[in-house]
Parts: structure tokens; sequence; C-alpha cells
């Protein structure tokens, strides 16, 4: 099976070309945010250094969110569009277990971090199982106080990837020695990772329907709910 795999959560921007699970081809960006600009040229270039058409490609696997509202819905329309255009098959994984699945490890719980700002985070909490990966707290917007509340009842070490920086000294203070944190190379989203993963999951059944995971509102979405708060609608802002 020939994989497309992509991830532009945020500011990395990540593509690679898989046959099964064997890297053909992968890019991966960190210095801008360009995604718009860089995303399709990236794609059709690995796509080419692969030895293969656009044709040749069997599914598109894609980190769908939480993260960057404009990366994700790059990401997003990008592999929903591959996928139309071609008839092929849809993955879509959480950018947080993405992320995990750089740490592999066992006898450890993988806290995968992306900055929400003002304390908040998109997170969530996974672990290996008999060489799987498995989800112990489901992806979240939360609150860092109210994060430490729900982890502080495991007793495993707890290795936190991604945008730590900000939180690194809180949770040093609750969980003391069972903090660790991860190198800096395994916070960065591998889409290799991301295809070999996808190689086993499902495939969506409705292509049109998939829409980014933002895990919050947009922007827009809570200045009208501001302005209305008696009305309930999860429609007003088109996703992709």
């Amino acid at each position: 099976m020939k994989i497309l795999a992509i991830d532009t959560s945020n500011k990395p921007l990540s593509v690679a070309v898989m046959d099964n699970d064997q890297l053909l081809a992968q890019t991966t960006l960190t210095t801008h945010r360009k995604h718009a600009e860089f995303l399709m040229p990236v794609i059709e270039d690995l796509v080419k250094k692969s030895d293969l058409a656009p044709a040749d490609l069997d599914r598109v696997v894609v980190a769908d969110g939480p993260g960057s509202y404009t990366g994700i819905r790059m990401a997003v329309t990008a592999a929903k569009t591959i996928a139309s255009t071609l008839g092929i098959e849809l993955v879509t994984v959480s950018s947080l277990l993405n992320l995990a699945l750089n740490v592999q490890k066992d006898n450890v719980l993988i806290n995968p971090i992306f900055d929400g700002r003002n304390q908040n985070m998109f997170t969530g909490l996974y672990r290996w199982n008999d060489g799987e990966i498995e989800t112990v707290i489901s992806d979240q917007h939360i609150n860092l106080e109210k994060w430490l509340h729900l982890i502080a009842e495991y007793d495993q070490q707890i290795v936190i990837i991604g945008d730590t920086d900000s939180f690194e000294n809180d949770m040093r203070s609750a969980l003391h020695s069972r903090l660790v944190v991860g190198q800096s190379l395994e916070g960065i989203p591998s889409a290799a990772k991301l295809g070999q993963y996808g190689l086993s999951q499902s495939p969506v059944s409705n292509v049109d329907a998939v829409v980014p995971r933002y895990l919050r509102l947009t922007k827009a979405e809570a200045d009208w709910k501001k302005l209305h708060p008696n009305e309930d609608t999860h429609n007003y802002v088109e996703k992709v």
C-alpha cells in the first residue's frame, strides 16, 4: 500500500511517502509556518522522488488535530482533496497521538503537549501496551491546574513532550521525580511514524464529512456565543 502522510498541526510541517511500513521519502520543516505555501509543493516533490505518480497512492493519513487552527485546517483540506480527487482511502489520527509515537518506551505514561496559551494546553495521556499505543486520558483543551489534578492519581513516570517550556516548572512541582522531560526531537512530529501507524487504522467511511478536531471554539464561534448566550448551534463556522 502506497501511503501519503501529512502533519501540519503546529509550526513543524512533516510529509512522508510510504510503501506499507517502509519509508520512501520524508520532509520535515520547522523554520516557518507558511504551510499554505509549502505543503502542496512538498507533497508533489516527495511523490516524484519516490518514483510514484499521484494515481499510485492508495491512502492518505492526516493528523487532524488538535493544534493550530490554520495548520490543522490546511492539512485536513489537502488530505480530503487528494483522497476525493484520487478516490483513495483517508485515515485521520490525533496530532497528539502522533507526537506520542515518538516515545516508544514501556512502563511510562506519555504526555504530549501543545501550548494553548494562558496556562491552557491541548493534551492527552498515552501508553504502550503489548506493542500498541493506547489512550489513557482522551485529548482535550484544559487548564494546567485541572490537568495536574487528572494525572495526580497515576504513579508511573510521565514523559512530557512538545510545547513543554511554559508548563515544566509547575508540573515538576506537582510530580517531582515522576516527571521526565522528553528530548527536543521527540517534540517534533514525524510523518513517517504517522504513516506507519495509519497503515493499521480503518479509513473514514465518508471523506466529505471529515472536519478538523479543534477541541475548542474558534474565535468567531466564541465571539458569536458571547452575543447569543441562549442559542445552541454547532454549525456557525464552516470547518473546512
